[in-house]
């Protein structure tokens, strides 16, 4: 059964501290007329012990805790709700400072505790599966905001799993690469063992396409791993419920890919919705794995439709998937079929849409 609490509603308007850098940091300890080996140690609580209160950091002087708290606020967003799915899946609502809201999600299963997070409010790409294109974008998440979302998913994670997060996936509302700058500053706190220092092959960014920002992947050289949301593999059908597709076409997706793969040696994986009499007949199938065998891709990930309240798809029924899955396997395609986590509470794929 679907449970929500209302957390705390009261925004901030002060400087976040998680915006500085060590060197900043110090010269803001500089100004306070504190000594600059103070600033590890604050980092020491921000990164590695996350508290959410300057008084707790204990072996930083009274003084200064209280100019910090002056000055700063440790939250770069407040949490608005919080609601839990029966299969464990928890979504938080979180309520930027000028009154926004955005989603981030918490997904433990057996092995992983990934946190799917947001990067823009809203999304401008108007996809017809995904609710979070019906918003529209409202405005791009600074890189704190986004590093806000992990945060609070860890520490939800630690408490009720007993163990951080394992993986971050940036799957949810919004496009990362139109954000493309502040989502790579937030990957690199992320990945920084002077912070949170996970691996960044645990971290997956998932894009609808955009071509020249994938190449920019690639000549960044970036370690992390790549999600094309597919969906359909021609572009009359992907144009038709992908608008970006028409600006952003098989062809040169394809070539963007090579590259970024070429640059970088990390993971890409196809992300596929069946729809049902739309994507999933034979033909499909086969247009897929044409496309699999120009691009080095590891891994097909086979999506379940979740319903947004309207009745243009529906998923196709067990056999028909099956026989998709089969045709694939028998292509020696590499497929799997990624089950939806929290329904319930409109948290799984495609769903992020700020309803209670």
């Amino acid at each position: 059964m679907k449970q929500e609490s209302n957390i705390k509603e009261s925004i901030n308007t002060k400087e976040s501290i998680y915006g500085l850098s060590v060197e900043s940091l110090k010269e803001v300890l500089t100004g306070f007329e504190e000594p600059n080996y103070r600033a590890p140690q604050i980092y020491d609580w921000l990164w590695k012990k996350r508290v959410r209160q300057f008084s707790d950091m204990l072996n930083i002087p009274k003084n200064l805790r209280e100019k910090l708290e002056h000055k700063f606020q440790l939250a770069a967003l407040d949490i608005n709700t919080q609601q839990e799915s029966v299969d464990g899946t928890s979504k938080v609502r979180f309520k930027t400072t000028d009154s926004y809201f955005i989603e981030g999600v918490l997904i433990p299963t057996e092995h992983r505790r990934t946190a799917c997070v947001s990067s823009q409010v809203g999304c401008s790409l108007t996809c017809s599966f995904c609710a979070t294109g019906k918003l529209g974008r409202k405005r791009n998440l600074t890189a704190y905001e986004i590093l806000e979302q992990v945060n609070v998913l860890n520490s939800l994670s630690l408490e009720k799993n007993n163990q951080p997060l394992s993986n971050i996936v940036f799957m949810g509302m919004g496009e990362p690469l139109l954000n493309y700058n502040q989502v790579l500053k937030s990957i690199h706190f992320i990945t920084d063992p002077l912070y949170l220092g996970m691996s960044p092959k645990r971290i997956t960014l998932s894009t609808a396409g955009i071509s020249k920002q994938i190449i920019e992947l690639g000549k960044d050289k970036v370690r992390f791993n790549l999600a094309l949301s597919l969906h359909a593999a021609n572009d009359k059908k992907r144009s038709e419920i992908m608008p970006i597709n028409q600006s952003n076409n098989l062809e040169s997706l394809k070539e963007a890919l090579n590259f970024f793969y070429k640059q970088t040696e990390n993971d890409i994986s196809f992300e596929y919705i069946l729809f049902k009499d739309f994507n999933d007949q034979e033909q499909d199938a086969k247009e897929l794995i044409k496309l699999y065998r120009q691009i080095p891709i590891g891994l097909v990930n086979l999506i379940e439709y979740n319903n947004i309240g309207d009745r243009k798809f529906i998923k196709p029924d067990e056999k028909t998937t099956e026989r998709f899955i089969d045709i694939l396997q028998k292509a020696r395609v590499n497929v799997r079929v990624r089950k939806s986590r929290g329904l319930d509470i409109d948290a799984a794929c495609g769903q992020l849409a700020n309803k209670n």
